[in-house]
Order: structure tokens, then C-alpha cells, then sequence
């Protein structure tokens, strides 16, 4: 008889589900007209209805099938008082199909830890540009990102009427990354991927040492990596604290499993055991390829300002 699938490759099939779960009622908020706005800590620190009841249907659902990982989202709420519309019990038959990377073959439950953003690009949201969301859900072991999920709810929403709306992206290490088509950005062109809505003196300091050909302002982290995995730009640099371990656990367990790398504005790795602080205080720092041409031109000053 066939061996019962590893429990990553549960975990991540499951996820799929959740996630395109997640999308529709994303689209369902928006489509209802009510977006339930409330700031958080400023005007560009938003939450919509469609955060929190997206954070209960991934927690709830990921809980009740996988008790014993530790799940962190953004929204701090209960999940008790889920009720089971919410919930998704589904999952990609597909990715259970594929044969778990060795090294993961023997997790267990209490190893892994899920970063959960119910909803990538909230300002985005709220300002109808749609494209810049995503929906992430990020798997770590051992304090690394190591497998993840990032839905589009709003893919392909300026195509038509007929065009399916949204698409979700996935990947493991040491597996490769599915549902999008890997290109790298032009050769020679030094295109910079950075923050719509959180700019500064010194993220602006930062881009200029790197003398980019063009630069690009969209929001969301899981938005920006997507930039990258697609050759629309060649690196994703935020010199600012503000990016928090759910924006990078699923972009980056994608961007890894396609040989690309990211890190804080310093060149540290991110950790994502469940002790860790949530904040990425020393910005972001991320390509396909050729890492070390923008890691050698952060320039000190920049470097100083940003404490770990």
C-alpha cells in the first residue's frame, strides 16, 4: 500500500485550500461594498473585515486539522467562536501526490510553526488596487522558512469578464515553487521593487546608492516577491522597520525553493521559530539572482540606522 503522505505535504496541501478559501471571501468583503475599516496604529496601518475574517478561516481551519502547530497570524483574535462557514477542510490532491523532500520526511506536528498575513497590501486593498494583495501562509522547521502559499485573490481581475479571477502560487524547499511561470529580470537592468505607502529619507537614501534603471512603488511584501520570481524587477530592498515575520515566511520559503535569496538590509537571515519578535527591524533585502551586486552597495550609513 501506498504510504500515507508526509505531514508537510499535508500541511501544505491544506493550506492551498485555505488560502483559495481565503480569497473568496476576500473577494466576497470587497464585492459586499463594506469594508469594515479600522486603523490600527495609524492611517496606513489598516485593518478591513476582510483581514479578520480571513485570519479566523486559515487559523481555525489549519488548527483544527493540525492542533499541534503553532500558528501566529497578524490580527490579534480568538478562534474559538469560528463559525464553520469559515472553515475549509479541503486540500490540493496534487501536492499530496508529490514526494516529500527527505530532509522534511520526518516532521511532526510540534515542530512547525505557520506565519499567517490574512491579507498583504490592507491599504491596497482599501484603495481598489487590487493586484497588490495576497493572501500568505508561511511554514517554518527549525526557525526557517521552508514551505509556502501566497494566493492572488485579484490575478488576472483587469483581463475581462471572462478571465479566472485569482491564482495561487506554492512552493517548498528543495522542491521548487508551482503556479507561475519563473523568469528572470532583463540582464544589465537594475530594476528596484520598494514600498508604495511606507517611504523615508532613508529608504529613499538607500535606492538611490543603488542607482536603479527604474523604480517601483507597489504594496505588500508578497506582492514585491511575486515582482521578483517574474522577472519584473531585479531587487526588493526596504531600507525601514515595518515588514513583520508573516510578510516574508510564505514569499520566502517561494523565493528559496527558486534559488533566490532574501534578507534584512544587513545580510542576516530571517528566524521564524515561534519565540522570534514579529518585527523585521532591519528592512528587507531580496532578488532572484545576483544578490551580492545589491548586498554590496547598501551603504553603511543605511546599514548603521537599522538595528536587528
Amino acid at each position: 500500500s501506498m504510504a500515507s503522505p508526509a505531514l508537510l505535504m499535508r500541511v501544505v496541501a491544506s493550506a492551498y485550500s485555505v488560502a483559495e478559501k481565503a480569497a473568496t471571501i476576500v473577494r466576497n468583503v470587497m464585492s459586499a461594498g463594506d469594508l469594515g475599516i479600522v486603523e490600527k496604529a495609524g492611517p496606513n496601518d489598516l485593518q478591513t473585515k476582510a483581514d479578520r475574517l480571513v485570519q479566523m478561516s486559515i487559523c481555525a481551519s489549519l488548527a483544527r486539522k493540525f492542533p499541534k502547530v503553532t500558528i501566529i497570524g497578524e490580527e490579534e483574535q480568538p478562534t474559538d467562536d469560528v463559525t464553520e462557514d469559515l472553515i475549509e477542510d479541503g486540500h490540493c490532491e496534487e501536492i499530496l501526490k508529490k514526494p516529500c523532500p527527505a530532509q522534511y520526511t520526518g516532521i511532526k506536528e510540534e515542530e512547525l510553526v505557520i506565519w499567517v498575513d490574512p491579507l498583504d497590501g490592507t491599504k491596497e486593498y482599501t484603495e481598489g488596487l487590487l493586484d497588490h494583495v495576497t493572501v500568505l501562509i508561511g511554514i517554518a522547521y527549525g526557525g526557517k522558512a521552508i514551505a509556502g502559499v501566497i494566493n492572488q485573490p485579484y490575478y488576472n481581475y483587469e483581463a475581462g469578464a471572462n478571465a479566472v479571477l485569482g491564482r495561487t502560487i506554492w512552493g517548498v524547499l528543495g522542491m521548487g515553487a508551482f503556479g507561475f511561470q519563473l523568469t528572470e529580470a532583463p540582464a544589465g537592468k537594475h530594476i528596484v521593487v520598494t514600498t508604495r505607502s511606507h517611504s523615508s529619507a532613508l529608504v529613499n537614501e538607500c535606492i538611490a546608492a543603488l542607482n536603479p534603471d527604474h523604480v517601483i512603488r507597489v504594496g505588500g511584501a508578497g506582492n514585491k516577491v511575486i515582482q521578483l520570481i517574474e522577472g519584473k524587477a531585479s531587487a526588493y530592498v526596504f531600507a525601514s522597520p515595518g515588514c513583520k515575520k508573516w510578510d516574508t515566511c510564505a514569499p520566502e520559503a517561494i523565493l528559496h525553493a527558486v534559488g533566490g535569496k532574501i534578507t534584512d538590509i544587513r545580510g542576516n537571515s530571517f528566524q521564524y521559530n515561534k519565540e522570534v519578535k514579529h518585527m523585521n527591524s532591519a528592512g528587507v533585502l531580496a532578488t532572484l539572482r545576483n544578490y551580492d551586486y545589491y548586498a554590496s552597495r547598501i551603504p553603511n550609513t543605511v546599514k548603521e540606522s537599522l538595528v536587528p
